[in-house]
């Protein structure tokens, strides 16, 4: 995710980093460019379009397009909000499970495995999401080896097994009560809730019929803008229908990045650090 200032107007305006639509939509606006400008020398000089009002009919398109760009919007948002409250849910219920943890377990050889194993869930959980696997960021314990780790289809759920399995071998010692399973079970089950709430939004995506009406739509409407603006505007077309292209385009590219927040793209949520974070975290509380 790329961190920035959103007061500092200057220099968000004239920088284009990588991320920026600009560079990913360069060549369709050259290609708009010129077929503008072919569109409006035909029209000047061998087939004059004499219409009533011809930019009345494109404004309401614009308006009914414009409509259609906010809903997708706002549903793409929606999703990325929705990933980054499941994520701070997860910090937190980390957090807390550690310090019950911390505050119940008196042998540190217990705290040490119990901390390796929540750690080896939130970021076998990110690469889940991610539909990698990083040896290096798991640790085996006592209760799961590197072998039954890898050899697992589901990475969460193996380790979620692990960390249930070594709570009832600290019940049935007498390590933990009754009690301590009533406290520590919310916390324990957020973890599969929220594994499965982020594999709810990566797996749903925008229903396709509604994403290709609106590419459609997009290309119709900046495709015949030049035809009915031509006579009007004359070679100001040219630019007219690179901006709208522009804007338009680069707001259904930025929905198509955010719809999915797990990911690695500069819009991303920024997992790496939020698991980091956590590990941090947990060293602190459970060391």
């Amino acid at each position: 995710m790329v961190t920035y200032n959103p007061k500092d107007w200057f220099t968000l305006i004239i920088q284009f980093h990588k991320s920026d639509t600009f560079r990913q939509l360069f060549f369709s606006l050259v290609c708009i460019g010129l077929y503008s400008a072919v569109v409006v020398f035909l029209e000047n000089h061998y087939f004059p379009i004499i219409t009533k009002n011809p930019t009345v009919m494109h404004s309401i398109l614009g308006f009914v397009l414009s409509m259609l760009l906010v809903f997708r919007t706002n549903s793409a948002y929606d999703r990325w909000w929705e990933g980054r409250k499941i994520w701070g849910s997860t910090v937190n219920n980390s957090r807390n499970l550690s310090l019950k943890l911390s505050a119940i377990i008196a042998d540190q050889k217990t705290r040490l495995e119990l901390k390796h194993l929540i750690i080896n869930h939130i970021f076998s959980f990110k690469n889940h999401l991610r539909d990698k696997e990083i040896p290096e960021e798991f640790t085996p314990t006592e209760s799961i080896s590197l072998d039954d780790f890898s050899s697992a289809n589901h990475k969460p759920n193996r380790i979620a097994k692990a960390l249930y399995t070594k709570i009832n071998e600290l019940y049935l010692n007498k390590q933990l009560t009754n009690e301590h399973l009533i406290i520590l079970n919310e916390e324990l089950k957020s973890f599969t809730d929220n594994c499965g709430a982020c594999e709810r939004i990566k797996n749903t995506p925008i229903p396709y019929s509604y994403n290709i009406f609106l590419k459609k739509m997009i290309f119709l409407y900046i495709m015949s803008l030049p035809i009915f603006f031509a006579t009007e505007f004359g070679y100001i077309t040219v630019a007219i229908s690179v901006i709208v292209l522009y804007v338009f385009a680069s707001i259904e590219l930025i929905a198509e990045e955010i719809e999915d927040p797990f990911g690695e793209d500069d819009n991303d949520l920024p997992i790496n650090d939020i698991c980091n974070k956590i590990k941090t975290n947990l060293n602190e509380i459970l060391n």
